[in-house]
């Protein structure tokens, strides 16, 4: 009889994955839906670029010169007739290629650098902070500065520079928490139990420092994208006629006198990125922060 009932009962639902939550709890909030949106939109964009670019970002006189805002070129032209709109959907790929590139070196040697120094002897850490500091006491512009007079400027050149100076943010945070994890009575415990480094280190230590790196990684996108087109409007990033947002409003300020649509076109997606992904890496932060998550 219990068989019977056995076989007849539903088998339970599969718990929701860690992402199926997040996007859940993303919907339920304001203001991360909004930011959810702008990213999507930016994103995709890039992606599809030449797909949804209407002329050649690069080709000239397309249009008359310094046109405003028409039915055939919804942003205008600039001074040399090339399609402002255009331009600017090729630049999303331009910001978006630096972001992730950036990013994914900074968090990964961040992530080293700091678990080195949070879980290695007190000489390694003194000599690590040490270095985080001297890097974090040049300017980034002063140091792009430095640099683009040994390599020159290039897409590559903003890469390395963003990466270098963010690189010791990253791995304060890393280090500091794995110090606070280290010194944790559960830790301890697997300690005095004969548990490996390399136990604590996947077990206990990565799982509990991705996540609020991750979030701050994606509140950090909009930073590096204004970093690169700062860069790029002073020279020392992306070359013309590279469709870049820098590029784009160094291009504009020059004739701004004539017309301030290539100004209003560069800057429309600088505004958007930093809001999307502020909000979403709000939304984000409320929702995976034990600290801040409010009592239902």
């Amino acid at each position: 009889m219990s068989d019977a009932s056995n076989q007849g009962s539903p088998a339970p639902l599969p718990e929701p994955s860690r992402l199926a939550l997040a996007l859940r709890a993303v919907s339920g909030n304001r203001m991360g839906l909004l930011g959810f949106g702008l990213v999507s939109l930016i994103v995709l964009s890039a992606v599809f670029a030449p797909l949804i670019a209407p002329y050649d970002p690069t080709a000239i006189m397309v249009g008359p010169r310094m046109a405003p805002p028409s039915a055939d070129h919804w942003l205008g032209t600039d001074n040399i007739g090339r399609d402002i709109f255009s331009r600017v959907i090729a630049g999303g790929r331009i910001a978006m290629l630096v972001a992730l590139a950036t990013l994914s070196a900074a968090l990964t040697l961040g992530l080293a650098l700091g678990l080195v120094a949070g879980l290695g002897p007190r000489w390694l850490d003194n000599i690590l902070l040490l270095i985080f500091d001297a890097v974090r006491s040049f300017p980034v512009i002063v140091f792009g500065l430095a640099l683009v007079t040994i390599v020159g400027p290039s897409l590559f050149t903003v890469i390395l520079v963003v990466s270098i100076t963010s690189i010791p943010i990253y791995a304060r945070i890393v280090r500091t928490q794995t110090q606070a994890l280290r010194n944790s009575e559960f830790v301890q415990a697997e300690m005095a139990m004969g548990a490996s480094l390399p136990r604590i280190l996947f077990i206990h230590v990565l799982p509990n420092v991705i996540g609020p790196l991750l979030i701050l990684a994606s509140m950090d996108v909009p930073l590096v994208i204004a970093t690169e087109a700062g860069l790029s409007f002073l020279g020392m990033g992306v070359r013309p006629p590279t469709p870049s947002w820098g590029v784009i409003l160094n291009d504009g300020y020059n004739f701004i006198r004539n017309s301030p649509w290539p100004v209003i076109g560069g800057s429309i997606p600088i505004v958007l990125v930093t809001l999307g992904f502020t909000f979403l890496g709000e939304a984000l932060r409320d929702i995976f922060d034990p600290k801040l998550q409010r009592a239902s």
